[in-house]
């Protein structure tokens, strides 16, 4: 009878804390950074699982994408009297997937293009058609006050982009208008961000055809140039190009747009593997601010995925951890169990 009393419980007692760890410990998957890069890619591709309804100017639009959204085009030649088909210049070529998920989706081409590109052929006097920039509908408008427009253009004008290359350098050699999104506002995964911000970067940077559009010097190897980092590959995907290339002035705009010269890059761990680190100013600072009015301060770092001595959290040691706790506490209920039943 004893035997049966202490058998029952203790086991019961046991399933239940096991529950209880592997349910704690599963909180946080290591799923969502394994597959991080493919997730970016199949979200880009979601045109066939849209419904162009969804957006206002979607029926005009498709007019300008039927033939700017494919490598090749065709219309009919009166004199000929024929369909002719011609190939589209790929710097000409608009993605409809990326504009679909892009913070302009909802703009119609001639919003910020002539109407005159309503007509085809196009007129020629057309590719003479200044470009808008951001502060152009953005500036000095209350409805986009928050998002502090004007900060960002003075910021981007004090940066080596600018100051080096003067009116050649502009916002869209970042931020494409057809396919740019924000993702430290929108997107719950701090690796996405990362990967998408660096991709900018790396557009230029990495890419010799683009980088010497701007300049006769020649593209400098990224990894070489960092090889003085620790663990470099680590860095590269924890952290953006910016946390380090950019000077963090503000908690006003979401990110920085003052490039720093290479000169002054940040090149001391402290200024990252802190309790005041640099990183919670730049690239957690959206979420670390929407975590901790949620959790509280405490529980809104812990949690935060940050890439800090202390504070980062590893899932196999959470586990080992975890389960290590796990058998502290089963061992003590299991001799608790002992104790009362000897003394029954």
């Amino acid at each position: 009878m004893v035997r049966q009393i202490f058998i029952r419980p203790s086991w019961l007692v046991i399933v239940l804390v096991m529950c209880a760890v592997i349910i704690f410990a599963f909180d946080r998957s290591p799923e969502q950074n394994s597959k991080l890069k493919q997730e970016l890619v199949s979200k880009q591709e979601v045109r066939d699982t849209i419904t162009l309804s969804r957006f206002r100017n979607s029926a005009e639009n498709e007019l300008c994408f039927k033939c700017h959204g494919q490598s090749k085009y065709s219309y009919e030649n009166p004199e000929l009297g024929k369909v002719v088909n011609k190939r589209m210049y790929s710097e000409l070529v608009i993605s409809p997937n990326l504009f679909y998920t892009s913070n302009h989706r909802q703009f119609k081409c001639t919003d910020c293009h002539s109407e005159d590109y309503a007509t085809f052929p196009h007129p020629g006097n057309l590719r003479m058609e200044a470009k808008a920039n951001c502060i152009d509908c953005h500036g000095g408008d209350p409805q986009y006050a928050k998002y502090h427009f004007d900060a960002i253009d003075t910021a981007f004008q004090e940066s080596v982009h600018s100051t080096k290359h003067s009116q050649d350098f502009t916002c869209w050699m970042c931020h494409n208008p057809h396919t740019y999104k924000i993702t430290a506002r929108s997107s719950e995964n701090i690796k996405e961000t990362i990967i998408y911000d660096n991709s900018i970067c790396l557009d230029c940077h990495s890419d010799y055809t683009r980088f010497q559009l701007l300049t006769t010097k020649i593209n400098p190897n990224i990894l070489q140039k960092h090889e003085w980092l620790p663990n470099q590959e680590l860095h590269f995907e924890s952290v953006r190009c910016i946390e380090c290339h950019a000077e963090q002035r503000s908690d006003s705009t979401l990110v920085a747009h003052k490039i720093l010269p290479k000169s002054q890059a940040v090149k001391k761990c402290k200024e990252c593997h802190s309790s005041n680190s640099q990183l919670m100013a730049s690239l957690y600072k959206y979420q670390a601010k929407e975590v901790r009015s949620a959790s509280g301060f405490f529980k809104g770092v812990m949690k935060n995925e940050s890439y800090v001595i202390g504070a980062t959290r590893n899932y196999i040691l959470n586990l080992i951890s975890l389960v290590i706790i796990g058998g502290v506490l089963i061992g003590i209920i299991i001799h608790g169990v002992l104790r009362s039943v000897k003394n029954n």
